[in-house]
């Protein structure tokens, strides 16, 4: 919307593949710095080793891919996400539904963000609504356009157009677009992610710290650009 354009046709379309390539190297890169990083200090001296265990080949029984699929996969991933979906749900109704001194608990929140996410490139808005989208990143956006409209609940996104739009009508620059995309990348992992990390590694520490080092960094990058577009409009 902000870096190609809301128009269609071929040139938009091979621009916005260069784009999100653009970002997925990005991502990448950010993952071999964080490994160097956490290689030269927490993990420091450790040895690194890779085995791989191949099973014996059997010809694969349908119905037990089937059942394995659905109750140890899914039903499970299921399960971790409406621990923490159905409590979250209920905190972002009442923070969007209770009013105080006239404006929703919401619109407190943001406004006390705020000036910690101007230097973000960012707004109050934005910030709560990666917060409150602790559950599942794909809700973020439908928070950011719920706290803008100040509706009750989660917003439909409407055509590219009338996002921007509103978007523009709030604040955001090609700037704050990119920041956006810079914390996307880099910042807390959803719920689900979490409790799975916690489960491999049997450790709070390792799953604090899988959610603190990429904040930090996505935090400190977004603070870094905009202050470097800051400087030179």
């Amino acid at each position: 919307m902000f870096l190609i354009g809301t128009a269609g046709g071929l040139a938009a379309s091979a621009a916005s593949a260069l784009l999100l390539t653009a970002i997925i190297l990005f991502s990448i890169l950010m993952t071999f710095a964080a490994t160097k990083l956490l290689s030269v200090t927490l993990l420091k001296g450790v040895p690194s080793s890779f085995t791989l265990e191949l099973p014996p080949f059997r010809r694969p029984q349908v119905g037990r891919v089937i059942v394995r699929s659905i109750f140890d996969r899914t039903m499970f991933v299921l399960g971790r996400a409406a621990a923490v979906a159905i409590p979250a749900g209920m905190l972002l109704w009442v923070l969007a539904n209770v009013m105080v001194g006239g404006d929703s608990l919401l619109h407190h929140c943001a406004a006390f963000l705020d000036p910690f996410a101007r230097l973000m490139g960012l707004d109050g808005v934005i910030l709560i609504a990666f917060i409150l989208g602790f559950p599942a990143n794909e809700i973020v956006i439908p928070i950011i356009l719920m706290g803008y409209l100040a509706e009750g609940g989660l917003c439909e996104a409407g055509s590219l157009l009338e996002m921007r739009d509103l978007f523009v009508a709030n604040g955001w620059t090609w700037a704050t677009a990119v920041s956006v995309i810079l914390f996307f990348l880099l910042h807390w992992p959803c719920s689900t992610t979490l409790l799975t990390i916690k489960k491999e590694t049997g450790s709070w520490k390792w799953t604090a710290l899988a959610a603190a080092l990429p904040t930090v960094i996505g935090v400190l990058l977004c603070m870094g650009f905009t202050a470097l577009v800051r400087c030179f409009s």
